[in-house]
């Protein structure tokens, strides 16, 4: 077998590993479900009438942002669930075994990503129950899937690289929040970025997270789409492409 077909093989076999537990352990989805519904329910039935989004109702505004946010706060659960891994002595098991060392990393980030689909696909749900109504033909909709997909993709590996990065789980998780916040609030996720002070505006228009919201917003919404989907690919891209090297190269010094 060549190297990377045993390589994609092996990846394929933790990826399946990270999967089943999620029947046995039901929590880890039931709580990654929670937090999303608490901010649907928040911005939009307690800030949502004093915020003004002109030509669009605010939960049609909002509910793109939130789909943007879970994707993005899976990056968290990626780097927990490493560092848990990495306490327990599993990957010193798996180094034990014939197989391929990237397995471990894709396995993480592809299950990751699988997961993030379903809580995507129950968000849509609890949008379409609080009001959310997308016009975006079939096409641009499948796209703004696929952006979020990709966002998660690449997020997932800067939570593996923290969690690669720090000694303990509480590290990894307190560290993994720093980040997201201002990533994710200073973004035009929950508001327009024009109500911001002009000193914030140059960071939120200009940021990753804020060119994906508005990518996956405009294709909800049957908006103008303008370059926003290349910007998307072309940021999720660039991140994966430091990222995963980056993840690459910590594993191999704490693994040894």
């Amino acid at each position: 077998m060549t190297s990377p077909a045993r390589a994609l093989k092996d990846s394929g076999v933790v990826v399946w590993r990270q999967l089943i537990q999620l029947p046995r352990i039901p929590e880890v989805l039931v709580f990654a479900l929670i937090q999303p519904v608490m901010f649907v329910v928040l911005f939009r039935y307690v800030f949502g009438g004093a915020i003004q989004t002109p030509g669009e109702s605010y939960v049609n505004y909002l509910m793109p942002g939130i789909f943007a946010q879970t994707v993005a706060f899976g990056a968290v659960a990626s780097g927990i669930g490493l560092a848990e891994d990495l306490r327990r002595g599993i990957i010193d098991r798996f180094r034990s075994l014939p197989m391929a060392r990237s397995a471990v990393l894709v396995g993480r980030t592809v299950s990751d990503l699988v997961r993030n689909a379903a809580v995507v696909a129950v968000m849509m749900g609890v949008g379409l129950l609080v009001g959310f109504r997308p016009s975006g033909s079939l096409g641009a909709i499948i796209v703004a899937f696929g952006l979020l997909f990709l966002t998660s993709f690449a997020f997932s590996w800067i939570g593996v690289v923290i969690a690669l990065s720090m000694k303990t789980v509480e590290a990894v998780q307190s560290a993994g929040f720093i980040w997201l916040f201002p990533l994710t609030f200073a973004s035009s996720a929950f508001v327009p970025t024009d109500s911001m002070p002009s000193w914030l505006q140059g960071f939120a228009v200009n940021q990753p997270f804020t060119v994906v919201v508005n990518a996956v917003r405009a294709l909800f919404l049957a908006q103008p789409v303008g370059n926003l989907v290349w910007l998307s690919v072309v940021w999720m891209g660039g991140i994966s492409a430091v990222m995963i090297p980056l993840a690459t190269r910590q594993y191999r010094r704490r693994t040894g």
